[in-house]
């Protein structure tokens, strides 16, 4: 089976390789030798695929994963290395493509497939939000109402300028005797 991108079978693909990672983080408990490792999943798995495309559509390939690339949407993939991996759609995130002299119409093409998982949906708490909510609305009110004091207090205080001014000059004053 050769692999497919997006429903367009890529021809001549040269190589295919996969790379997987898995998150760890080591905890080291102070004062202690040792640690302990906690399992944080593994990151989203990347496939590389390179190739020649030389046929008169392979114009039309190299514009279309540019055209995936640019969108950024999810695609479908199939190929004989991924079967066991599970991967159904990916994101291209990267491609290189270079023209090759000797024969019109004839690129090289690296691309870049990152795994696509589905992003979770955040569950709904229902009554927990509304409480949170309604203690939220209820503190806004009250800063609303302080907020409205601010004028006032704030032109209040021009009476103690000049004063606290003349202070500080004469305690300038006294400190350089």
């Amino acid at each position: 089976m050769r692999p497919m991108l997006a429903g367009t079978e890529l021809p001549q693909v040269q190589e295919i390789g996969t790379a997987d990672l898995r998150a760890l983080a080591e905890h080291k408990p102070p004062g202690k030798d040792g640690g302990l490792l906690q399992n944080l999943g593994r990151a989203p798995t990347t496939i590389t695929l390179s190739g020649v495309a030389t046929d008169p559509k392979a114009l039309e390939l190299v514009e279309t994963l540019k055209k995936d690339l640019r969108t950024g949407s999810a695609v479908p993939f199939v190929a004989d290395i991924t079967t066991d991996c599970a991967i159904d759609n990916v994101l291209i995130d990267d491609l290189q493509v270079r023209q090759v002299a000797g024969k019109p119409d004839r690129y090289a093409y690296v691309v870049t497939l990152r795994e696509y998982i589905e992003p979770v949906e955040p569950e709904s708490t229902g009554a927990l939000d509304e409480g949170i909510q309604d203690d939220a609305a209820g503190l806004l009110d009250g800063l609303v109402d302080g907020l409205d004091l601010a004028v006032p207090f704030a032109t209040g205080l021009e009476q103690f300028v000049q004063p606290l001014t003349d202070l500080l000059a004469r305690l300038t004053e006294a400190n350089q005797r």
